[in-house]
């Protein structure tokens, strides 16, 4: 008896996995050319238990009939139903002779959504009354319901969401939408007839399906259903539509389908992501076929545009000056015979390589060659209307150029001992003195004078605005040149002050009215500036402005020079001299040049009579802006920070300094 409890167990739970089977077979039925009806459908006439009372058909006059939505009264004909796929084959009874006739069921759509039986695709055939003829495709004329100055229109596809019926005209009233299931080409409304006469496909679901069973079953249907339909269409518009409207059938699938409204919102959510993708997607492959090769053709064309109005300023300002200065005009196979073929390069500057060459007279040469044309060749200008019009002893002598379209080129005298800060600053930063305290103050006359004679010894006021040991260059007999007037202007000797559009020339040798007009206006001034800062290095053997020194108070080092000037004993303004006559002059002349009024700054003439004068006559400078006398020593490194947050960058690069030697 106990064993028997087991047994009789799953005896019921064979039988019941079976109770389906049994009633299908017990309660089959028959109606006309439906030859078996069975679960889940009934008929009226069947016992209660058998099927299911949401899928109840009517036999009448030998047909069977099935009632869709709520509409009471309106019927489809089923032709037969099939098991195995769940698919019952129906047609509208008005319509199943092909006659030309309006559905006999004037429904909208949306009856198909409460129905347990559903549409696996919403293809329509929608008839509606017009007081206008229409033009349009997918709208179809029918002739023999059209009467008395109306027109009847049949137009087929997709209805649109939730009952809507977007494509319906303003002169135009719905009168009957039916299910249209082909995708076959149609010609005329003959045509949609003959399709309607073959009626469509009703889908029934065994109760054991869930919600997201349903999701995972629209999304497969909306995949096959799209692939299918792009064997047939490979162009990029026809498969951009079919993917549009399968994404559509996707959304109306899981509508009709699912029980509960969430997941209906969850596909449409998943549509709405879908398509930012698709249209994030389509901006960037947009941009990468349209708007990335016009960036690219938009880049040429300035490029070309920059380099043709450098290209025409040149050419424009040689054709104006050309008579007037005195360097030779090369041609570029010259400049390559000059260099041979740029065998030897001296360096690499912000505004191009420069090349050893040798002339035809075996005059050795440095030539520059200049790259990208910055400041619309204003450096090229600048060079060749300074330098070629001027000859002094200490000024670069610049023997000829050359300008063919984009290629230009400066041949200057060569200079063999290179540039000043070789021989006043180590590679570590120590002080370097190679020159004894007369050399160095020839040098600094030397530099003087040029100075001066560009600003009074010309027809034009020539302002260099980039003095600093690196622009100084040395011949055999150490004599120094002037060089790299790429930041130069020319102005009429009689104007006092001039204009610059932006601060010009290299940090820690900039005058200070180039920073702020509030320091005065700019004049030759700012040259001797430079200059003066260009002394104290000499002096010192150290770069006027270092960050990193240990003592914060050596941050600003003519602050430093004036105060060990004012202790009268002997002080190391070097880690290695004494200071001596010499030494001090230099320095006192560097104070006066730096002082930040520019109306305070002696001109360049007075410079040269101070640097020929006696020390013990000139008269002590007043303290720099920064120095300890006026401000505290913590309020100098200021000094350094605010030149280098206002962004100025070295406009001159050090990467220059190579020019003119080896």
């Amino acid at each position: 008896m106990k064993m028997s409890l087991p047994y009789f167990f799953f005896l019921c739970l064979f039988l019941l996995s079976f109770s389906d089977q049994a009633l299908a077979v017990v309660c089959a039925s028959t109606c006309g050319q439906v030859q078996e009806i069975r679960y889940p459908f009934r008929l009226q006439s069947d016992p209660p238990e058998c099927g299911s009372p949401n899928y109840e058909l009517i036999c009448k006059n030998n047909r069977t009939l099935i009632q869709v939505g709520s509409a009471e009264g309106h019927y489809y004909l089923i032709r037969g139903i099939s098991y195995e796929n769940r698919t019952i084959e129906v047609v509208d009874p008005a319509l199943i002779h092909g006659n030309c006739t309006l559905p006999s069921i004037p429904r909208s759509f949306k009856d198909f959504y409460s129905s347990p039986v559903y549409l696996d695709r919403l293809s329509f055939a929608s008839f509606m009354n017009c007081t206008m003829p229409i033009q349009q495709k997918n709208y179809w004329h029918v002739p023999c319901l059209s009467h008395n100055g109306t027109f009847v229109y049949i137009y087929y596809g997709d209805p649109g969401y939730f009952g809507s019926v977007p494509y319906l005209k303003p002169s135009c009233g719905f009168l009957a939408i039916t299910p249209f299931n082909t995708d076959t080409f149609i010609n005329s409304s003959a045509d949609i007839f003959r399709h309607l006469q073959e009626g469509f496909l009703l889908y029934w679901d065994d109760g054991k399906w869930s919600n997201l069973a349903f999701l995972h079953y629209c999304f497969k249907e909306s995949i096959r259903q799209f692939l299918n339909e792009t064997r047939s269409n490979k162009d990029v518009a026809s498969m951009v539509y079919l993917l549009l409207k399968n994404e559509k059938h996707f959304v109306s699938c899981v509508y009709i389908r699912c029980t509960q409204l969430k997941y209906f919102y969850f596909a449409l959510a998943l549509l709405v992501i879908v398509w930012l993708l698709q249209l994030i997607l389509a901006f960037f492959i947009s941009g990468r076929l349209i708007f990335t090769p016009l960036s690219i053709l938009f880049f040429i064309a300035q490029k070309f545009w920059s380099e043709r109005i450098s290209i025409d300023s040149i050419e424009k300002f040689l054709q104006n000056q050309g008579k007037t200065i005195s360097p030779k005009r090369y041609a570029y196979t010259d400049i390559i015979a000059l260099t041979g073929h740029f065998r030897k390069k001296l360096g690499q500057g912000g505004f191009g390589s420069v090349f050893k060459g040798k002339s035809i007279s075996g005059q050795e040469v440095a030539i520059k060659m200049l790259g990208s044309s910055k400041f619309n060749g204003e450096e090229f200008i600048n060079e060749v209307s300074t330098l070629g019009r001027i000859y002094h002893i200490n000024v670069v002598q610049l023997l000829g150029y050359c300008s063919e379209g984009s290629k230009r080129a400066l041949v200057y005298e060569y200079m063999p001992n290179g540039s000043l800060d070789r021989y006043i600053f180590s590679e570590n930063g120590s002080p370097c003195q190679v020159f004894s305290w007369e050399k160095l103050t020839e040098i600094a006359l030397g530099v003087a004078r040029g100075i001066d004679y560009l600003h009074r010894g010309c027809d034009m006021q020539i302002l260099h605005f980039d003095i600093k040991p690196h622009n100084i260059l040395l011949d055999k007999s150490f004599i120094p040149k002037i060089s790299d007037f790429g930041l130069a202007k020319l102005y009429p000797r009689d104007r006092s002050l001039v204009s610059v559009s932006a601060a010009r020339g290299t940090i820690g040798y900039i005058a200070p009215e180039l920073v702020s007009r509030s320091f005065g206006v700019i004049s030759y001034k700012s040259d001797v500036y430079s200059f003066g800062m260009l002394l104290l290095e000499m002096a010192g053997g150290r770069r006027n402005a270092e960050p990193r020194v240990e003592n914060a108070s050596r941050v600003y080092y003519p602050s430093w020079i004036y105060e060990k000037l004012k202790e009268y004993k002997g002080v190391e303004l070097s880690n290695t001299y004494k200071i001596n006559v010499v030494e001090r002059k230099l320095c006192i002349v560097g104070l006066w040049c730096i002082q930040m009024k520019s109306s305070d700054r002696p001109p360049m003439s007075r410079v040269v009579e101070m640097l020929e004068g006696d020390v013990d006559c000139l008269p002590f400078p007043p303290p720099p802006f920064f120095s300890t006398s006026e401000n505290n020593w913590a309020s100098e490194p200021l000094r350094v920070t605010t030149l280098t947050s206002l962004g100025m960058s070295e406009i001159s690069e050090e990467a220059d300094y190579p020019l003119l030697s080896e």
